[in-house]
């Protein structure tokens, strides 16, 4: 079976051109369950460069589907056979004004738009851009 990866490597994901915030915001509470953004949200800010945008985005999918311990395993296998969104699918990058920047380990962190990090990123030769994808065609 072969298996597909989200991750980049010195990478920052640039917010979308159709991005309506200009600083990086905090992805609001529902009253029910979390969002995939307020998920992805606490995982990168509370632990920047310890996961990888596979680790989060399967963390993401495992707590939203409310997975048990042994239907980890099996469920990350199959979530990694077929191509999954990248960051620059998220709602972070789409919606609510947060680069992410992957390391040379592929490990990431996020970044307001509004941030000297994001801008220093942004202009960092050695640092590859992609921008996120527009909401809007």
């Amino acid at each position: 079976m072969k298996i597909h990866t989200t991750n980049y490597y010195n990478t920052l994901i640039e917010i979308s051109d159709d991005c309506p915030a200009n600083i990086g915001e905090v992805p609001p509470l529902k009253v029910d369950k979390p969002t995939i953004a307020n998920i992805q949200f606490e995982l990168i800010s509370k632990n920047p460069y310890k996961f990888t945008s596979d680790d989060v985005l399967f963390k993401a999918y495992a707590i939203k589907n409310d997975l048990t311990e042994k239907e980890i395993d099996e469920s990350k296998k199959l979530f990694f056979s077929k191509g999954q969104a990248c960051f620059r699918a998220s709602p972070l990058t789409k919606r609510y004004g947060w680069g992410v920047h992957s390391n040379s380990e592929g490990k990431i962190a996020i970044f307001g738009v509004e941030s000297k990090e994001y801008e220093k990123l942004k202009s960092d030769n050695s640092t590859q851009t992609v921008k996120a994808m527009k909401t809007k065609r």
